[in-house]
């Protein structure tokens, strides 16, 4: 099985500032990673990964977090 190719830098980089919009928005909340994961039904650790943007995430797993946190979606995604 050939190996995946890795993302472009400049798709890491977009990935990483909408993690750091999601944990801004979660602060600005109030809320723990614990409890969003737990709202929108991941694991801790990989909701982690996605705050930290070194996972790509879902659209849907975006919509719910962007539900769990109470922004909307595109206040996490903008450029």
């Amino acid at each position: 099985m050939p190996r995946s190719v890795p993302p472009p830098d400049w798709v890491i980089a977009r990935r990483r500032a909408i993690g750091d919009r999601i944990r801004a928005a979660r602060l600005h909340a109030n809320l723990t990673q614990q409890s969003v994961a737990e709202r929108i039904g991941m694991d801790r650790a990989a909701y982690n990964r996605v705050e930290q943007g070194h996972s790509a995430a879902l659209i849907d797993t975006l919509i719910r977090i962007a539900d769990a946190i109470g922004v909307p979606l595109a206040d996490l995604v903008r450029q």
